[in-house]
């Protein structure tokens, strides 16, 4: 498959991937030094049937890879009323929860490089591969139903509960007031631990593992501050432009704020 075959369409909303583009039905995206483990990854999705991630097709003459482009829309930033509904949220756990299922019998290659430098994580022995990155830049709706997962870059050994907390980060959302999208602003402790409650239900988390959400939020906020920092001293592109536009700052206040409202969260829990 080749370039000529239909116009490079840029592709935007990320972060830190650049050089993304459509062309026809195909997505081609640059090769780092992970995407094999990625590769492995979306082919175990595609023998078992899972539907909500990009095929991997190979790669092309420019030394791309080629995946298959999820018809749709990824709702972004700022987040449309559509993607901050109850029903949103239920199917993003949904979402999540099938990935999960799909991903547990996978077994990955003792030596597959995942992207695991200056990376989060908790301390719990890893249960599978995790997407660790199920933002709203990175979930496909269609009709207004969650129903693509993409950008696996992030991809890695972790557990359950950790990716259920990376994505609560963004849809509770998990965040000071202030830095939230404007469509969230106005939720209390009290609302965002209802959503965190409903996702947990969705996605069918335990309840042992429910009173673990906080700690574990807590611990990653800690990390991610640290990780956020060496990715961008080491890394450059993206990640520092994020360090430069102040995800550092967010990233301690959203740990205030859970700290502060911690009794509150921690009663819609269970």
């Amino acid at each position: 498959m080749t370039v000529e075959q239909g116009r490079e369409v840029v592709l935007g909303g990320g972060d830190v991937t650049e050089g993304v583009v459509r062309v026809g039905e195909t997505v081609r995206r640059p090769l780092r030094a992970h995407s094999s483990a990625v590769h492995g990854l979306l082919r175990h999705l595609e023998l078992v049937g899972f539907a909500g991630a990009p095929r991997f097709l190979g790669i092309d003459e420019q030394g791309r890879e080629v995946l298959t482009y999820l018809e749709g829309e990824a709702p972004g930033r700022p987040l449309p009323e559509y993607a901050a509904t109850d029903d949103a949220l239920v199917g993003v756990a949904r979402l999540l929860r099938g990935f999960h299922d799909a991903v547990s019998l996978y077994e990955a290659p003792a030596d597959a490089p995942w992207d695991t430098a200056f990376t989060t994580n908790v301390d719990d022995p890893p249960e599978l591969i995790g997407h660790c990155d199920v933002t709203p830049d990175n979930v496909i709706f269609r009709d207004g139903v969650p129903y693509g997962l993409i950008d696996f870059d992030l991809a890695r050994p972790t557990t359950r509960l950790f990716d259920v907390v990376n994505t609560l980060r963004t849809w509770a959302p998990m965040a000071d007031p202030a830095d939230r999208e404007p469509v969230f602003r106005r939720l209390d402790a009290d609302a965002v631990g209802r959503r965190i409650r409903r996702f947990c239900d969705a996605y069918g988390l335990p309840h042992d593992q429910r009173r673990r959400v906080l700690a574990v939020a807590r611990l990653r906020f800690e990390r991610s501050h640290e990780s956020m920092r060496a990715r961008a001293e080491h890394l450059g592109g993206g990640w520092a432009r994020m360090w430069r536009d102040g995800v550092g700052g967010r990233i301690r206040r959203a740990q205030d704020w859970l700290d502060l409202n911690w009794d509150a969260l921690d009663a819609r829990l269970v």
